[in-house]
């Protein structure tokens, strides 16, 4: 199934989902520690960032700074769509809320600081709607 490309289509379709738990952003010189299972991974010079339930985290000993809540949206984008990071981040800053996006081969993925991750979900449905 081909992603969507068209912005308005985007933004109407995000519907997004809050994952449950607390994740949060590690680095690691090597492989992750027993017990922690990384929901994205990207290899930088200085090492492996791990994003990880924080239970997970703490099990391991790992350091952390940053506790995120999931979002998750559902509409399947297309990874050389225009617009939909750009819109969605414009909206979160406006109310500021910093977030960390990671695109999967299907959808997007938001990593906002898990004290606000309500107001940010609020502020994207309504986006969405916004945009019908």
């Amino acid at each position: 199934m081909t992603g969507e490309r068209d912005l308005a289509t985007l933004l109407r379709g995000m519907r997004p989902r809050l994952n449950p738990g607390r994740y949060v952003f590690a680095t690691v010189r090597e492989e992750p520690p027993a017990g922690v299972r990384p929901v994205v991974t990207v290899l930088e010079d200085e090492g492996l960032t791990l994003v990880a339930r924080q239970e997970e985290a703490d099990a391991a000993g790992l350091p952390y700074e940053y506790v995120a809540g999931w979002i998750t949206l559902r509409v399947h984008s297309a990874l050389d769509a225009v617009g939909l990071t750009a819109a969605v981040a414009t909206e979160l800053a406006r109310a500021g809320i910093s977030c960390n996006v990671v695109a999967g081969f299907h959808h997007d993925h938001l990593f906002v600081p898990h004290e606000r991750v309500t107001q940010a979900v609020e502020l994207l449905d309504a986006l969405a709607q916004h945009s019908l």
